[in-house]
């Protein structure tokens, strides 16, 4: 699937406009002028609500149940590793408005259209099936414990449901529901968080494993940064003329205060002295009325997360080069990811014991990939990328291979987590887990060498200079 729609889906896309109850037709297309719709200010929600979640509040819990830290060393970690995450949300998600493009399809001009299969691939499986499962699993707990008598199973099955059909539907819909949730999520954690924080012994002693520090950041980070891959997913339907800070600002202020108030409050649970990663864990310090609106808002924004997990997944499977003979491709592939993500769901329902390590995988993979995408962007600046998007015959050896040597570089030597110690960590146990930032360092580094002797090659023409409206 190129980046250019046909002149029937181009129509199409017309036609679906800001409709919501509609399949969002095409795969990864560019979205024409005549459909672009919205606002900045749309992706506060769009970002918050998906955070919502229990999940989130897990990310929190791992680090004085898991590594030992103090409450107040836990915060900290969580502030650094999600400002960073959220911070390059912000960015990312202002090229989308101009590029009118998804992520991984825009990420072509740093990988080269084959080239671009390795992230792209790797999105689609973490996002549509890894990410899915997780939180599918979350949801469904959240459910179990609200109903006892509904089975685990029938709870699982009726969140991905809800999840597929609005994944289907695409991205009006997916807006929409993020919308819809924001003032409800927003008012039950906020409140349920603050009852959370005042149960909470933040003096509480602590022994903190070696390197716990930078192995929460890592993790906070990864959590934050998950969903980076996606970002211009959600702004490719702006205006182009969208004031681009406008856009960066509300993106990364919904990533960045969503996370922060979760994770604190999932620092505060263990604090508070519950021992688990289990929904049940946070509803256990509130009053009774207040934990079944959690358990609740917990469901919705479990679906709120994989509303977004499953569509940006099979837009990431469509940039991967796909074609299929459907005007309703990208709805397809995501029923067929949401198919997997929920057999993978079901074996793990009762076993959510490999959440840190999913964690850190994350950011495994995603820091060498933003160290490529930015230093391409730098380096492209003043000239228009979007002839790259769509050309098959886009080469760009770079990409892949600064991103490839730069994640197992970084793994084998700076990983530190429960099924690998790496050598650095190993032998100088106070660094903790560097992966993420060497990742990225190197990844950048060698992108720049690399893109300087392999050039990259094109069969489309390159245009002089590029104006505000078609810049990528």
């Amino acid at each position: 699937m190129t980046a250019t729609a046909s002149p029937d889906i181009n129509a199409e896309l017309i036609g679906y406009g800001s409709k919501l109850v509609a399949v969002e037709p095409g795969g990864a297309e560019f979205i024409p002028l005549d459909a672009r719709h919205g606002s900045p200010l749309q992706l506060l929600w769009t970002w918050t609500s998906p955070n919502m979640e229990f999940a989130t509040v897990g990310v929190g819990i791992l680090g004085p149940l898991a590594f030992g830290m103090s409450f107040w060393d836990t915060f900290l970690a969580i502030v650094l590793g999600t400002a960073v995450g959220a911070g390059t949300q912000g960015l990312l998600s202002m090229w989308g408005p101009r590029a009118g493009l998804p992520q991984m399809v825009i990420s072509r001009s740093a990988f080269g259209f084959l080239g671009n299969i390795l992230p792209a691939g790797l999105n689609a499986l973490i996002a549509g099936i890894g990410w899915f499962a997780v939180n599918s699993i979350s949801g469904a707990l959240a459910m179990h414990t609200l109903v006892d008598g509904i089975p685990k199973g029938l709870c699982l099955l009726i969140v991905v449901v809800t999840e597929l059909v609005l994944a289907f539907c695409g991205h009006n819909l997916v807006q929409a529901a993020e919308r819809f949730a924001f003032p409800v999520l927003f008012a039950i954690f906020v409140i349920a968080s603050v009852w959370v924080l005042t149960k909470a012994h933040p003096g509480a002693a602590s022994q903190p494993i070696p390197g716990a520090f930078l192995i929460m950041v890592g993790a906070t980070f990864g959590y934050a940064a998950g969903w980076n891959p996606y970002a211009a997913d959600y702004t490719r339907y702006l205006a182009p003329d969208t004031r681009p800070v406008s856009v960066g600002f509300w993106a990364g202020l919904g990533v960045f205060w969503s996370c922060t108030l979760l994770e604190t409050a999932g620092a505060a649970v263990v604090t508070a002295g519950q021992k688990a990663v289990d929904p049940s864990s946070f509803t256990n310090l509130v009053p009774t009325w207040l934990g079944k609106l959690t358990l609740i808002a917990i469901v919705i924004g479990a679906i709120c997360a994989n509303a977004i997990n499953m569509y940006s997944g099979s837009l990431s499977f469509m940039a991967m080069g796909v074609r299929l003979p459907t005007r309703a491709a990208r709805a397809a592939v995501a029923v067929g990811l949401g198919v997997v993500g929920t057999l993978l769901a079901f074996k793990y329902l009762n076993n959510t014991g490999a959440y840190e390590n999913f964690l850190l995988v994350i950011a495994y993979w995603v820091g060498p990939w933003l160290g490529v995408v930015f230093v391409d962007r730098l380096l492209r600046r003043g000239t228009d990328s979007s002839r790259l998007y769509g050309d098959t015959r886009h080469v760009n050896l770079a990409g892949p291979i600064a991103m490839l040597v730069a994640g197992v570089l970084s793994i084998w030597l700076f990983s530190d987590q429960t099924k690998y110690v790496a050598p650095i960590p190993k032998a100088h146990p106070s660094i903790g887990d560097l992966t993420f930032e060497v990742g990225f360092v190197v990844a950048a580094a060698l992108y720049l060498v690399l893109h300087r002797v392999l050039r990259s090659t094109s069969s489309a023409p390159v245009p002089e200079r590029t104006n505000a409206f078609t810049k990528a």
